[in-house]
């Protein structure tokens, strides 16, 4: 029996209209699967519909920027700072009228997953973190990395730069293509399965919110004065308690897996890393088994502790 097609739905948050796809009863156990920069909802085609066929009701959303979300009023500034992520993924659940779900997210859907289990910690009952812990140290941003490193960050500081702006404006899918080369480059992804996922890169407001993201995580642009006060929350680097496992790809070609290793301290909850084998960035798409295997095993651990 091949699954049911998901429900393409809008709805409004004080800031968005967020289109999200949802799979599965309305009843299950809710879990927001997030997608990452440059992606869409397309990103969780091999995880979705199994986890509805689990029981759980599956929410889809595309990040603002991307796809048919739209942001309500043309004053907002069209921020993609890590506070905006986070807020955003708290308002759906809200307006979804959910209160506690399992969050699943990678990159910039993982950021926002972060943000949610850091500061509004009876949201989530599992989350599953692809890149680990993925709330930004501005205050430490203007520091040196390693030089292969600011080497995997060329298209970050390309961003900073009016000629990059202007580029990924003309050259979006391109740019967004070579990403996906580089980044997870075990992946022999066809031209079919990218344009499914670039059309939604032609939001009106993609570029806009991808070039400030950039630049405000090392301070070279004003983030949205309604979120001043999150961001001074996450400035403190906030622990996670949520039980969480830490997937990373063996393969990212911008993130290493030795840039999670040291993140146990940011979890205070059970906590797991994983580093799964050849899947590189894109890691939902290359090895979706192990993101399935991850939330079945947090949703077995929440259900089988004793009732307090």
């Amino acid at each position: 029996m091949q699954p049911e097609a998901p429900t393409l739905k809008t709805v409004r948050t004080p800031t968005l209209e967020i289109a999200y796809e949802e799979h599965g009863p309305a009843d299950g156990a809710p879990v927001f699967l997030m997608h990452g920069f440059p992606d869409d909802v397309r990103a969780w085609d091999g995880v979705a519909a199994p986890l509805a066929a689990r029981g759980h009701r599956v929410i889809v959303p595309w990040l603002r920027g991307y796809g048919p979300t739209r942001f309500l009023d043309a004053a907002t500034p069209r921020s993609g700072q890590q506070a905006a992520l986070g807020d955003d993924l708290r308002a759906l659940m809200d307006a979804l009228d959910i209160p506690q779900a399992y969050l699943v997210g990678y990159d910039w859907g993982g950021r926002a997953a972060c943000v949610v289990a850091a500061l509004w910690p009876d949201r989530v009952r599992g989350l599953v973190s692809i890149g680990g812990y993925n709330i930004q140290n501005i205050a430490r941003a203007g520091r040196p990395a390693p030089i292969l490193q600011e080497y995997r960050y060329w298209y970050q500081w390309y961003l900073h730069t009016e000629r990059g702006r202007a580029g990924l404006e003309a050259n979006r899918r391109d740019f967004c293509r070579l990403l996906w080369q580089l980044w997870s480059p075990n992946w022999a992804f066809d031209d079919a399965t990218y344009d499914r996922t670039a059309a939604s890169f032609d939001n009106p407001d993609f570029v806009a919110v991808s070039v400030q993201s950039y630049r405000h995580r090392y301070g070279a642009s004003a983030g949205d004065p309604a979120l001043e006060g999150l961001e001074e929350r996450l400035a403190a680097q906030p622990k996670i308690a949520a039980p969480t496992i830490v997937l990373h790809g063996a393969s990212d070609g911008v993130s290493p897996p030795d840039d999670s290793a040291g993140y146990a301290r940011f979890f205070t909850g059970p906590h797991v890393r994983r580093v799964v084998p050849v899947a590189g960035h894109f890691l939902p798409q290359e090895a979706p088994g192990a993101v399935l295997e991850a939330v079945a095993e947090l949703r077995g651990e929440q259900e089988s502790r004793p009732c307090s």
